[in-house]
Order: structure tokens, then sequence, then C-alpha cells
């Protein structure tokens, strides 16, 4: 689900990001859910996951090193 708002919500960068304005993403904890942005574009919304899909995402990823 992609949705837009939140504007209380605390977002958090990557830690990979770095800080060369590259390809970044933020996080938020939604409760039950996980919110996923662009850091350059945070206004464009942001991609809804369950905990569980957000856990197979990174699972998936880290395998992919």
């Amino acid at each position: 689900m992609i949705s837009s708002g939140l504007p209380h919500t605390r977002w958090r960068k990557s830690s990979y990001s770095g800080s060369n304005e590259g390809n970044c993403v933020e996080i938020a904890d939604l409760h039950d859910h996980i919110g996923i942005r662009d850091s350059k574009n945070p206004a464009s919304g942001h991609l809804t996951l369950t905990r569980q899909a957000f856990t197979t995402l990174l699972t998936h990823l880290t395998s992919r090193r």
C-alpha cells in the first residue's frame, strides 16, 4: 500500500545510507506495520508493509550480499 501523510511519524534513515545523498531509504515504526520511503522525496508517499513482510524483505536482501 502506498500512502502519504503521517506528519508525526518518526522516520529513521538507514545506517548504510551515509552522507553522500545517494540511494537512501527511511523506515518508520507504524505500530503493526513498517513504513518505507525515499529519503530524497519523502512527500511522494511511503510503502507500508506488515512486520512479517518487512522481515521477509530484509532476509531476502541480506541473503543476496
